[in-house]
């Protein structure tokens, strides 16, 4: 019994972080209905921990509970993109300058690589490995701004970032657009230019959003997921 009480935690991790996976690639598309029964077949999982895992998609908005049906796979709204990008607008410029010559230089340099190697718009792995390394190097400046609390909100604001890049760059490949964008940041990290790095940072994510904004409204392919103007 011991055994099996210290199991379902492990299994609702695993559960947890592949479902999350599927929803912020897309793979679940915004707007669609899952249920338990559908994803302890998918991931050959006991309902116990599946159930456990939607709880805790619930909780960080990536799903909703439908009485007597499942669940939806929360849609993306403009407001949603609007909202995502506003709140990038309010954390991560000072989150920049608080990091500025204090971050791991070596890492950076590492992620932004994966960044510049670029994918493509075809491969979905190849999508999905320049996105977590993107998402990475600026989860690592807010871990070198040394505040645990904003490190969790960022993280969690660019998985729904993520998921709203995985919809807009398997439009068209965009990874020139975005891949000069952090060496310039990581030079003025590097250097402790605080106010550099913070308004580098601001023009990025205003750059980053008009383009997802642009490749959305622009794409057939992507409006044919569950976008709408309200909220």
């Amino acid at each position: 019994m011991a055994a099996t009480v210290k199991t379902i935690p492990l299994l609702s991790e695993r559960a947890y972080e592949r479902v999350k996976h599927d929803i912020i690639c897309c793979l679940f598309a915004p707007g669609s209905e899952i249920s338990e029964a559908q994803l302890c077949a998918q991931y050959k999982l006991g309902k116990a921990p599946v159930r456990m895992a939607l709880s805790r998609l619930a909780h960080d908005g990536l799903v909703r509970a439908i009485p007597r049906r499942g669940y939806m796979v929360t849609p993306v709204t403009l407001k949603d993109i609007q909202d995502v990008f506003e709140l990038r607008l309010l954390l991560e410029p000072p989150a920049a300058r608080l990091a500025a010559g204090r971050v791991d230089a070596k890492r950076l340099r590492l992620l932004d690589e994966i960044c510049r190697a670029g994918y493509q718009s075809d491969e979905p792995k190849s999508i999905a490995r320049f996105l977590e390394a993107n998402k990475e190097f600026h989860v690592a400046i807010a871990q070198a701004a040394g505040n645990a609390r904003l490190v969790h909100s960022i993280d969690q604001l660019l998985d729904e970032m993520t998921r709203l890049l995985h919809l807009g760059l398997g439009a068209r490949n965009r990874s020139q657009e975005m891949q000069h964008e952090h060496r310039i940041l990581l030079r003025a990290l590097v250097r402790g230019d605080g106010a550099t790095a913070e308004q580098i940072c601001r023009e990025q994510i205003e750059a980053a959003r008009d383009m997802v904004l642009k490749a959305i409204m622009n794409s057939s392919a992507v409006m044919n997921f569950a976008i709408t103007a309200g909220a």
